[in-house]
């Protein structure tokens, strides 16, 4: 008899105790009630898109909701913004831009493209399509340059002041609407320095608070996704390295996506183009959570465009992943597989409202300095006479590094990736996510053809690597939002060397 009664509190016990582990390892998901002991705890509660974000763990403990603070430079971010153009999307949808123009009441539009696409159907369309308006004036420019300068884009907002254009319709790569971006943001600004608005460190890092002009984008690649996004991206002379502006008020007012313009494109733009798309999706999906940036805006105007992954971000970059997955090696391979052309273009657009909001993180940070320092590399397909290393070739060759460097930081983000690469993740450890999705995207570079396989094959060496770091750095605009990088500038290099040491 009294064996049974001791028997009984020790069942008890273990069974009491077995619950609070459980609790205390799957806390409900109001912070009110995360006490275990809480009377309006309830066994089966559903976890929503948010508290999903809000229980994630990073580095070993759980973030708090409101953490009273006396400094505010050291208050987490609490919220996160979603900002895109409006979107047209379908086969021949250019043809209705000279009425887009007319219904905004416009009169007179600058016309920004390159000399290569001035001479293609889409500018055909374009042309036509303006002159179908007797009461709208135009202008094109045709002095874009692929990868734009800072001179190039002083060229062409000097081009742009005295002729005052009401709107701007780009017609173009990213380059070319990054550009339009640019020349409509100065010429609401006609006495602005330069650096006034370029990101900091670099620049002042101003925000734009006034709304500029009406500005719609054609793209004609499918891959910078810029017809989404406020973020305008060129490289700084001076510095050998890349850098932009971002803000808001810059995205166009219009993203005109027609799969027929994106049919001319050179299967080795197809493929750069393609892998640009690639890392945004993959860095959005990975970049720290928005509740994790510091600082919070004192004011919502100072709020970044580039905020860390969040709810509807996610559904975005999500799916431009699979999709450019999918259907970029068709798209290569086959000028003809329309579907895929579209497709693609639709990754792209998809891909540009995730990283638009989210922001990207090292791949993007550290091809940077790998376009502004180039050794010599030109890449095949490409009809420029300067060297290039086109902008998706650059984020592509760290890609392996970085996302086995990331892993850490959210091994089931890592493996959702990898299994969107078509990896059987069911029996993967979460310690060996960032080695499976590194190896998935080995493979999937190597079976896409001309590619170069490592930094080596661009030309850079084992003593180009400081000049690569430093060149890297001043990118903080993305490198805030790298999951499990020092922020401690000197761990901060030794990572960066390792990484790019690894991408040789």
């Amino acid at each position: 008899m009294s064996g049974a009664i001791r028997a009984l509190p020790n069942r008890a016990t273990k069974a009491v105790s077995l619950l609070r582990t459980i609790q205390y390892t799957h806390p409900p998901n109001c912070p009110c009630h995360s006490n275990p002991g809480h009377h309006h705890h309830t066994q089966h509660q559903q976890k929503t898109q948010v508290t999903r974000f809000a229980d994630r763990v990073q580095n070993g403990s759980k973030r708090g909701y409101a953490t009273p603070s006396q400094d505010p430079s050291k208050l987490k971010e609490y919220a996160f913004e979603m900002a895109a153009s409006s979107i047209r999307f379908g086969p021949g949808v250019t043809r209705e831009v000279g009425m887009d123009l007319s219904n905004m009441g416009v009169k007179k539009v600058a016309v920004v493209t390159d000399k290569t696409v001035d001479k293609l159907e889409a500018m055909r369309v374009v042309r036509e399509a303006l002159d179908a308006q007797p009461g709208i004036e135009y202008k094109i420019f045709t002095g874009v340059k692929i990868e734009p300068k800072d001179y190039s884009i002083k060229d062409a907002i000097a081009w742009t002041l005295p002729y005052a254009p009401d709107a701007f319709l780009a017609v173009g790569g990213g380059s070319v609407i990054d550009t339009a971006k640019l020349m409509n943001l100065y010429s609401c600004y006609p006495e602005a320095d330069f650096m006034d608005f370029v990101n900091a460190p670099l620049g002042k890092g101003l925000p734009i608070e006034k709304k500029l002009k009406p500005l719609i984008a054609i793209p004609t690649t499918a891959g910078t996704g810029s017809e989404t996004t406020g973020t305008a991206i060129f490289d700084l002379a001076s510095r050998r390295a890349k850098t932009g502006i971002a803000h808001r008020n810059l995205k166009p007012t219009l993203g005109i996506c027609d799969p027929l313009n994106t049919a001319t494109m050179p299967s080795a733009v197809k493929a750069a183009s393609g892998l640009d798309v690639l890392c945004h999706s993959l860095e959005s999906w990975t970049a720290i959570p928005y509740y994790e940036r510091i600082p919070r805006p004192t004011n919502p105007i100072l709020r970044p465009a580039y905020q860390g992954s969040n709810p509807i971000s996610d559904i975005f970059s999500l799916s431009a992943l699979r999709s450019t997955v999918k259907y970029l090696p068709r798209a290569v391979k086959d000028p003809s597989d329309m579907e895929a052309q579209s497709e693609m273009l639709l990754a792209a657009t998809l891909a540009g409202v995730g990283f638009g909001n989210a922001g990207v993180h090292l791949c993007h940070g550290m091809s940077y300095p790998i376009s502004g320092q180039n050794p010599g590399y030109q890449h095949a397909g490409y009809e420029v006479t300067d060297p290039i290393i086109p902008h998706g070739v650059s984020v592509a060759v760290t890609a392996p590094a970085v996302f086995k460097f990331t892993a850490a930081s959210n091994p089931d983000r890592h493996l959702a990736a990898a299994e969107a690469f078509g990896v059987d993740v069911s029996n993967v450890k979460r310690e060996s996510a960032g080695e499976v999705l590194s190896e998935a995207i080995k493979k999937f570079l190597e079976e896409l053809g001309d590619q170069p396989k490592g930094l080596g094959e661009l030309g850079f060496k084992r003593g180009d690597i400081e000049g690569l770091v430093e060149g890297t750095i001043p990118q903080a605009r993305v490198l805030v939002l790298a999951p499990g990088l020092a922020t401690e500038l000197e761990r901060e290099r030794e990572e960066l060397g390792r990484l790019f040491e690894e991408s040789l």
